[in-house]
């Protein structure tokens, strides 16, 4: 059983532990709102681009002159799974669940024979994915440390990155993984074909809108060879930032959640240290008092 002195200096070393957990939800919450109104943000204009390039695009995926962003190679062999997570931890399930969804696709493609490589954008998934992974590692990992927030910037870097590799032709299709934000107890992770392009979910709502025709000029592949990279750092640009807000919303929760943990901790360890510290004075009054009576006996 623990001493009156070995249990108070863990009280006061919980005690301490709960201060930094509520001093870092306070700063995730003070984070998450700019970072989650920078997510909310650019969504409208990812989703536009979307659409603007799926009307130029509609007809054309066939065309053998399209660009080869919109097309693809024509094989489906190389696959690169670009993995976005965060640079740090203590933020809950946050970059493990991302982690889990590239996982359950590298099993998934290996079983089926495909080639996969792996490009980690954050140091946390590449610390989890070097474990069983670490075979499939491209040269050159990327990560962020120091940088305070995101910019286009970070997005470029990336999309300049993969356009090269797939300029070689050195992968058929590239996959996004990245942890879209719902809210401060919800992110979902999410992974995003970028290349080839998919424009199937705004074809749909292309043919919910104007039956207009356009004509554009230059012609459309023109348009598209200069759009669809820019979609490309736009897209990952999106993918950055949610991660961003959701990293801040997993860490406030995680946060939250330590602090009420500790708080508990402490509240059973100072009902125990008022217990031992009463049976540790009723047994010096019961020795007083015998100790009284064998003199007076």
């Amino acid at each position: 059983m623990p001493s009156l002195k070995d249990l108070k200096v863990r009280i006061n070393s919980v005690k301490s532990t709960r201060k930094i957990t509520k001093a870092m939800q306070m700063v995730a919450a003070a984070k998450l709102r700019r970072a989650q109104e920078a997510a909310e943000a650019s969504r409208p204009y990812a989703a536009r681009m979307t659409t603007v390039l799926s009307n130029i695009a509609t007809g054309n995926r066939d065309n053998p002159e399209a660009p080869r962003l919109l097309r693809g190679t024509g094989a489906d062999a190389r696959h690169l799974l670009v993995v976005c997570t965060a640079e740090r931890g203590l933020c809950g399930g946050f970059n493990s669940s991302i982690v889990r969804r590239a996982k359950a696709d590298i099993v998934r493609l290996s079983g089926e024979g495909k080639d996969v490589k792996i490009l980690c954008v954050g140091r946390k998934g590449r610390e989890q994915l070097k474990r069983d992974y670490e075979h499939l590692f491209v040269e050159g990992q990327i990560a962020f440390e120091g940088v305070k927030k995101i910019s286009y910037g970070e997005a470029d870097q990336v999309a300049t990155r993969i356009l090269g590799d797939f300029a070689k032709g050195e992968y058929d299709v590239i996959t996004l993984y990245y942890s879209e934000f719902e809210s401060v107890l919800t992110q979902k992770p999410t992974a995003l074909q970028v290349i080839p392009a998919t424009i199937d979910a705004v074809d749909e709502a292309v043919e919910k809108g104007s039956n207009a025709s356009y004509e554009y000029e230059p012609d459309e592949n023109a348009l598209l060879a200069e759009l669809l990279p820019k979609n490309i750092t736009v897209q990952i640009y999106r993918a950055l930032l949610e991660n961003a807000a959701s990293e801040q919303g997993a860490r406030m929760t995680a946060m939250d959640n330590a602090t009420r943990n500790a708080g508990e901790m402490v509240d059973k360890l100072t009902l125990q240290y008022n217990r031992s510290r009463q049976a540790a004075i009723t047994s010096e009054l019961i020795e007083i008092i015998s100790g009284a009576e064998a003199l007076n006996g």
